[in-house]
């Protein structure tokens, strides 16, 4: 006996938008930790704490970091927008 399963036909489109929530979820933490290392940024500046942990190169200035939390949102809001709506987002 031969029995057959038949799955149904997926379109690419809502396979994108599951993987562009998934992206977006996994975003937002991401800019949350940029965001924690150029605050901490900022206090090493103001002598408000010790030393920054990279002590230099490009991801020793707080700079750096805010304007990664930044894009990091930015990307996070537009991909869930899409995933959520299936438009795509404003730009």
């Amino acid at each position: 006996m031969v029995l057959r399963i038949r799955f149904g036909k997926r379109s690419v489109v809502s396979e994108n938008r599951r993987a562009a929530l998934a992206l977006s979820a996994l975003l937002d933490p991401a800019a949350v930790m940029a965001l924690a290392l150029g605050l901490w940024g900022i206090a090493a500046e103001l002598n408000w704490v010790g030393s920054f942990a990279i002590p230099s190169g490009l991801f020793s200035h707080w700079e750096t970091w805010m304007a990664a939390a930044a894009g990091l949102e930015f990307c996070a809001v537009a991909l869930n927008r899409y995933g959520k709506n299936g438009g795509a987002a404003p730009v």
